[in-house]
């Protein structure tokens, strides 16, 4: 299933790579979403991370390249991706 056409609250996001460090290996439920951040709750805690740094799994699916999905949710769900472009 492509993840990037489907709504990402309430599911589970894991960061596999990041221009923070500090961010690799955060996992977390989604919160929110803007064109720009998504917002999870991780350890308790609300964190907003910038889709530009990272490069993430919903639901262990495929790596999605968050600089490519610099989308509001309604916007995104409809948009045609070229495959592999990741």
């Amino acid at each position: 299933m492509d993840m990037k056409h489907h709504s990402w609250l309430g599911r589970t996001i894991n960061v596999i790579d990041s221009s923070d460090v500090s961010l690799i290996g955060m996992k977390g439920l989604v919160l929110d979403e803007t064109r720009e951040t998504i917002v999870i709750s991780h350890d308790e805690q609300t964190k907003t991370l910038g889709k530009q740094a990272i490069r993430f799994t919903v639901d262990d699916s495929k790596v999605i390249n968050g600089s490519l999905v610099r989308q509001r949710a309604e916007d995104r769900i409809n948009r045609n991706y070229k495959e592999d472009a990741e």
